[in-house]
């Protein structure tokens, strides 16, 4: 199936297609934030939503990633030395009607060595929750990422399974320490889309296949060595999550995966099994309905309805229109709590106003458009969203 860096895909589209005329309508000027207040999200009593504390306001996340930028550059490559950029776009992302921003992580950014945590990254990670709690937004925190092979350490494709868990162990106490007393906060992702070698089979890559020249999708093990794939997941599972409560014992975790279920019909959860999930704190999918298969699409997203919240932490109208992906929201959201797009650095107004603008442009900024509106639709008053 297609991973999830859905910018790729139409920054090709834009080298290829042709330029076409776009409407030269604008969108309101990015307004001027106030310091927000924002209230912890914590788990609803029912156990199945989310509710801010202490209001108990009910709360579903309407959210983008912000994964990189529109020439593909990550976003520790850009936010010491334009930080006003970082800046910018976290007030453009408010203004979309967004609450929630997803955070991406790179391994090779905040870890100098196995057991060594980089100050200077961890510094401007603080930095960047205090933006958010300014600008009013929550993160999604998304660890472990290896999105650029080349820049992944030496050292740390070199180590043993016991020894890279201890490094990833390192990473997400470092990243709890920073977050823990802040109500912006929204969840930790334990790592983008894991995945576990099949049967006997030995992997040799710690990393699954290229898309676009990024890798997106990480093996938590080589080998399953006799064991099987779910007391893998679980130890893994249960060896980070015990590093986060070392310093943050309040913040939900989770981890966002693909939906095998939406490819093979038969499929069950690993991650969200009993056997696994009992220390995860609701459940994160992601979802990329394709054209005239949205009732396909929904009824593998209700193998994921387990008694627990559930976020759609990715979703774009890769394959199929902008309407049916509507449809996919709006038959869903009765029992999903949290639906989260991307956002790459520019408005739709940047977009449509782009010199030789593309076919691909035309596409990004239909979406956004139509993602605003939908929002207004969805968030209230407060800022929140609830479900209907």
């Amino acid at each position: 199936m297609l991973h999830s860096r859905i910018a790729l895909c139409i920054v090709t589209l834009c080298l290829l297609a042709p330029t076409v005329a776009l409407p030269q309508d604008t969108q309101p000027a990015v307004p001027t934030s106030q310091p927000a207040t924002l209230e912890r999200i914590v788990i609803a009593p029912d156990g199945t939503s989310f509710i801010t504390e202490p209001s108990g306001t009910p709360f579903v996340a309407w959210g983008v990633n912000y994964d990189h930028d529109y020439d593909g550059l990550l976003l520790e490559d850009y936010w010491v030395e334009h930080w006003d950029t970082v800046v910018e776009d976290f007030h453009e992302i408010k203004a979309l009607g967004a609450n929630v921003v997803r955070i991406h992580l790179q391994v090779s950014a905040f870890m100098n060595g196995p057991d060594k945590p980089n100050e200077a990254s961890l510094a401007q990670l603080a930095k960047l929750v205090t933006l958010a709690e300014d600008v009013g937004l929550y993160l999604d925190l998304t660890g472990l990422g290896c999105y650029h092979k080349q820049a992944v350490p030496a050292w740390y494709v070199e180590l043993s399974e016991a020894d890279r868990w201890k490094t990833q162990a390192a990473f997400w106490e470092a990243v709890a320490e920073v977050g823990a007393e802040s109500p912006a906060i929204f969840f930790y992702d334990l790592m983008n889309e894991p995945i576990l070698p099949g049967g006997d089979k030995v992997e040799t890559d710690w990393l699954g296949g290229a898309f676009a020249g990024k890798y997106f999708v990480q093996r938590i093990s080589l080998d399953l060595a006799g064991r099987t794939r779910e007391q893998v997941a679980k130890a893994w599972v249960d060896t980070l999550v015990a590093a986060i409560r070392k310093h943050d014992e309040q913040h939900l975790i989770t981890v966002g995966v693909i939906p095998w279920a939406h490819v093979w019909p038969t499929a069950k959860p690993l991650f969200y099994s009993p056997e696994v999930g009992e220390n995860l704190d609701f459940v994160s999918v992601h979802f990329y309905p394709k054209k005239g298969e949205v009732e396909k699409a929904l009824v593998a997203l209700k193998v994921y309805d387990i008694g627990k919240p559930l976020v759609i932490e990715e979703m774009f109208p890769l394959s199929c229109g902008a309407d049916e992906l509507l449809t996919f929201i709006d038959s869903s959201r009765s029992y999903v709590d949290g639906y989260i797009s991307f956002y790459w650095g520019w408005t739709a107004e940047e977009y449509r106003n782009k010199e030789g603008a593309t076919i691909g442009d035309a596409i990004v900024a239909e979406w956004l458009g139509t993602f605003e509106a939908k929002g207004r639709e969805v968030v209230t008053h407060t800022g929140q969203a609830a479900k209907p």
